[in-house]
């Protein structure tokens, strides 16, 4: 079955205001179901998790079942995945927990084609216990990073690799495995990014050999909160900072304080929406794959579209090679007209195409855009030809004026 946009922009309220939204990448649009399922958890009788009174059952209920939410999309263990309250936050805990066995002489590797949230927390805590940090570089002329790139920086020194499965400013996506492989043979342990892919792609934890694997439900149709998915045999080793009477049991030592039963009902829902957009029959983690593909197929369309359309318009520049493996979000500059500019400009033309680093700050300075960086546009599952076409026509009278 074709892939019904039409049908599936249908549950998405936001929509009704008009406006073509390229700033997925930052945060996508909601369908009903979420918000009916945030709202109907938030309105029930619920109580810190236990199993005597009906709120408490129902908070364990709901918790059992974003875990398996998430270890569905993911392809991991349920007793594996941590919430918190983002990508972020977990990134520094998790940074904090493994410098405790890290010490001078120490190495940790991360790249310049990152979030600055798969850096700064790695680098921070390895400096606070005298570790050395390698930085690898991607090649600026196509936004990609070489495996070479990580492997050459690997020795039996190196803790820990950092990087990330798709760059949410260029798109492009490493050769994860492969580093991973690396990583693994020097003995480091690999910390994945994976905000900007899940959204885009099926994934699969253990075949992308990502030890730890971080995302944002809030980047693929769910409310604000953050992920990470281990191996519970991983998780078991670690000894993080928490309160005296919290729970020792993995994965809720890692869980600080109580977790948004709200939220979690929210990424459950935004996760069974996803596999539902192809229909068919199946389990959610057998349906995925075929929703997921259909979901692939639609947006590489429009990301061809896209960067035909602006390819065309004298004076705009894309930044990363267009032909390679890549989720569908393209950055590029106007000649003589600032990010900020054509921001507020395609805004007037009801055209939502952000700009700035996006927090990639290291990527936009190796490519040479500085710290005010570029527009960035990105494709989502409710995104159309007719909102490709809107951006492309915005770009086009901006660039002429």
């Amino acid at each position: 079955m074709a892939y019904d946009v039409q049908k599936i922009r249908e549950h998405f309220p936001a929509l009704s205001e008009g406006a073509a939204h390229f700033d997925g990448p930052g945060g996508s649009q909601v369908p009903d179901v979420v918000g009916e399922a945030v709202a109907g958890t938030l309105c029930s009788a619920i109580a810190n998790r236990g199993f005597v009174t009906p709120a408490e059952q129902r908070a364990s209920e709901v918790v059992a079942k974003g875990r398996q939410a998430v270890a569905d999309l993911l392809g991991a263990s349920p007793e594996g995945v941590v919430f918190g309250r983002s990508m972020t936050q977990l990134t520094y805990d998790f940074s904090r927990t493994l410098a405790k066995n890290w010490g001078p002489g120490d190495e940790v590797v991360v790249t310049r084609l990152d979030h600055d949230a798969n850096i700064r927390p790695w680098v921070q805590a390895a400096e606070a216990v005298g570790a050395t940090v390698r930085w690898a570089d991607f090649d600026p002329a196509t936004g990609v990073l070489a495996t070479d790139a990580v492997a050459g920086l690997l020795s039996e020194r190196t803790r820990l690799v950092a990087v990330t499965a798709a760059s949410n400013l260029l798109g492009t996506r490493p050769d994860v495995p492969a580093i991973a492989a690396a990583a693994h043979d020097a003995g480091a342990l690999v910390y994945v990014d994976g905000v900007h892919l899940t959204p885009h792609a099926l994934v699969d934890v253990a075949a992308l050999g990502a030890d730890f694997y971080a995302c944002s439900p809030y980047k693929f149709l769910g409310p604000h909160l953050g992920v990470v998915a281990a191996a519970p045999a991983l998780l078991e080793t670690l000894r993080p900072d928490k309160l005296l009477p919290a729970s020792d049991a993995v994965p809720e030592r890692f869980e600080l304080g109580t977790l948004p039963y709200e939220l979690l009902a929210g990424t459950t829902a935004a996760i069974d929406f996803l596999s539902h957009l192809d229909p068919g029959p199946g389990l959610r983690r057998e349906r995925l794959p075929r929703s997921l593909k259909a979901l692939e197929e639609h947006e590489n369309g429009l990301l061809t579209r896209l960067e035909t359309g602006l390819a065309a318009i004298p004076g705009v520049t894309q930044y990363g090679a267009p032909d390679r493996h890549r989720t569908p979000t393209v950055l590029f500059s106007i000649k003589d007209v600032t990010p900020q500019a054509a921001y507020v400009f395609l805004a007037e033309q009801g055209v939502n195409a952000p700009a700035g680093t996006f927090y990639a700050i290291e990527t936009a300075r190796h490519l040479g855009i500085s710290d005010s960086g570029a527009v960035r546009a990105g494709i989502a599952p409710y995104t159309t030809e007719t909102d490709v076409d809107r951006l492309v026509s915005g770009v086009a009278a901006l660039a002429v004026g």
